[in-house]
C-alpha cells in the first residue's frame, strides 16, 4: 500500500497536445506558462518533496476573467484541472500530469473594513497576506499556523488555528466568497446567496469551483498575545501529558492549546546541545491581555523543568509565522489524522509510544485541544463534520531521504492504527495524507453530510471537472 500511495506523486514528461492553445494564451492577461518555458519547474513545484507532476498549461491568472477563461479552456478540451493557491497540501492536489494548473498566487491582494470588521482576500493570498493587513487594524480572523499557507487551501476543509476555541474554524467566519464554477459562471455565495453551495464550499469547497474571493468577520487579536512553550523531554512526556489534560480541562475558550510530540529543530536559535532532542511542548495561545494571558498560563510552565521555555508575549504576526522555518519546500510529508473522544490515561501511554518510535526526528504527534467554539456550531450547520470532538490528533511524518519513504509514511498510519480504538471516526482533511482512502474515507470525515454533498456537487458540477481533489464524485 506504501508503494501504490508513492506512485500518485508523477508520472513523467508531458505528453498532451493542446488544442487552439494559443488563441486562449491571448486572452489571458496573466502569464502562461508550459514546458521548457522558463520557470515551468518552479512553477509546478509544491511544498511536498514527494510530489513530481509535470501539467501540460500552467495559468497563473492576474484576476477573476482570467479564471474563468480557464476554466472554459479546461472543460471544453477535458483537461485533468488543479488549483494552486500556497501549495502547502500535502497530497499535492495543487498540481496534476498532463493537465491544466490554475495558479491563484497573483492574486493575493487583501483589503479590510476596520468599522465592519470585514477582511476580503483574494484567492492567492496567504494567511501571512491577510494577518499582514488586518494586524494594522488590530484585528485577525481565524487563520491557520503556518503563514506561508494559503487562504483558499486551508479555509475550505475547515481552517484550525491558534484562536479557534474562542473564534472557531475558518469557516465560521466566513461571510462570503466569490466563486467560479464548473460552468464558468462567476457567482457569489453566502447565507442569503446560492445557500446551498455556500453550505457545501464550508468544509468541502474544492470540490465546487475555483474561489477567487473570501470575506471574513474580523475580530479584535493582538498586536500581542502571550504563548506559553516549554518544552519537556519525551521521557517525561505521560506524565506531562497527564497533566495537561487535566489542566485543559479548566481552561476558557480564550485559550487554545496544542500539545506537541516533537523534536527539537536543528536549526537557530535552538542550542546546540539540545537539537534533534525528544520533547513534548505543551503549547497554548491566549486571546486575552497579555498579563492575563501570562497568569493564566503558568501552571503549564511548571508540570516539569523544562529543558527551554519560549513563553512570553508574542506578536501576533511572529506567532502566525512561527512555524514557518520547520516546513520548508522540497522536505518529504506524508500527514494523518483522526479524531479522539477518549484521552484515558490508556490513550496517553500509546500515543507517547508512538512518539518515541519516529524513524525521523523532523516527525511528529500533534494534538489539537477542540471544543470552544467549534463545538458550539451544529454538525449539519456546514458540510464540515465531527464538530463535537474534544481532540484531532495529527500524525506528520516529515522527513528528507528517499530511501526512507516507506518507513515514514508506515509510522503515519501505523500510529492511526494504535490510537483508533479510542476515537469514534471522522478525520481533518487538510491531513488526509494522499487522500488513498477515497470515498471511505470522506464518507468517514463527513458522516451524514456527505449525501448531500454529492446533490450538490451533482447540480454544480455533473462532469466532475473539479476532481483533482479529495473527490466527491457527482451522483451521474
Amino acid at each position: 500500500m506504501v508503494g501504490e500511495a508513492i506512485n500518485i506523486v508523477g508520472t513523467g514528461p508531458v505528453t498532451t497536445t493542446l488544442p487552439a492553445v494559443d488563441e486562449f494564451i491571448a486572452r489571458i492577461r496573466g502569464t502562461v506558462i508550459r514546458p521548457g518555458d522558463p520557470g515551468y519547474d518552479e512553477a509546478r513545484t509544491v511544498r511536498n518533496g514527494l510530489i513530481n507532476r509535470h501539467p501540460a498549461i500552467i495559468v497563473r491568472c492576474s484576476g477573476t476573467a482570467d479564471v474563468v477563461d480557464a476554466v472554459n479552456y479546461a472543460r471544453d478540451h477535458a483537461l485533468p484541472l488543479s488549483i494552486r493557491g500556497g501549495a502547502h497540501n500535502v497530497a499535492g492536489k495543487a498540481v496534476n500530469d498532463d493537465g491544466m494548473v490554475i495558479d491563484l498566487s497573483g492574486m493575493r491582494a487583501v483589503s479590510v473594513d476596520p468599522v465592519a470588521r470585514i477582511g476580503r482576500a483574494q484567492g492567492g493570498a496567504t494567511w501571512g497576506d491577510v494577518d499582514r493587513e488586518t494586524q494594522l487594524y488590530g484585528l485577525a480572523t481565524a487563520g491557520g499556523v503556518v503563514s506561508t499557507t494559503g487562504v483558499g487551501g486551508l479555509t475550505l476543509h475547515g481552517g484550525l488555528g491558534h484562536i479557534r476555541r474562542k473564534h472557531g474554524l475558518s469557516i465560521d467566519n466566513l461571510l462570503s466568497v466569490e466563486i467560479v464554477t464548473a460552468d464558468g459562471e462567476v457567482r457569489r455565495a453566502s447565507s442569503t446567496e446560492n445557500p446551498d453551495l455556500f453550505w457545501a464550499i464550508r468544509g468541502a469547497g474544492p470540490n465546487f469551483g475555483v474561489v477567487t474571493a473570501f470575506e471574513f468577520r474580523l475580530h479584535p487579536i493582538g498586536p500581542e498575545v502571550y504563548l506559553v512553550a516549554p518544552a519537556y523531554p519525551l521521557a517525561e512526556g505521560a506524565s506531562i501529558f497527564r497533566s495537561w489534560r487535566d489542566l485543559m480541562a479548566t481552561m476558557p475558550d480564550e485559550v487554545s492549546s496544542i500539545f506537541l510530540l516533537w523534536s527539537v529543530p536543528d536549526a537557530e536559535p535552538f542550542p546546540p546541545e539540545l537539537r534533534r532532542q525528544p520533547v513534548v511542548i505543551p503549547a497554548a495561545v491566549a486571546t486575552l491581555p497579555v498579563e492575563d494571558g501570562e497568569q493564566l498560563l503558568r501552571p503549564i510552565r511548571s508540570l516539569g523543568t523544562p529543558l527551554i521555555d519560549l513563553s512570553g508575549p508574542e506578536h501576533y504576526t511572529h506567532l502566525q509565522a512561527a512555524f514557518d522555518p520547520f516546513f520548508p519546500v522540497g522536505r518529504f510529508y506524508y500527514w494523518k489524522s483522526t479524531y479522539l473522544d477518549d484521552l484515558s490515561d490508556d490513550a496517553v501511554d500509546v500515543i507517547v509510544e508512538q512518539a518515541t518510535i519516529r524513524p525521523s526526528f523532523m516527525s511528529g504527534i500533534t494534538f489539537w485541544q477542540l471544543g470552544g467554539a467549534i463545538g458550539r456550531v451544529a454538525d449539519d450547520a456546514t458540510a464540515f463534520g465531527r464538530r463535537s470532538a474534544p481532540y484531532l490528533l495529527t500524525a506528520e511524518a516529515t522527513w528528507d531521504d528517499p530511501a526512507r519513504n516507506e518507513e515514514n509514511i508506515t509510522w503515519s498510519r501505523d500510529t492511526l492504527s494504535a490510537v483508533k480504538r479510542f476515537s469514534k471516526g471522522g478525520l481533518y482533511l487538510n491531513f488526509a495524507g494522499f487522500g488513498e482512502e477515497k470515498e471511505a474515507q470522506l464518507r468517514d470525515a463527513y458522516g451524514p453530510n456527505y449525501d448531500r454533498l454529492v446533490r450538490i456537487k451533482t447540480t454544480y458540477d455533473p462532469g466532475n471537472l473539479f476532481r483533482m481533489n479529495l473527490n466527491i464524485p457527482p451522483a451521474t
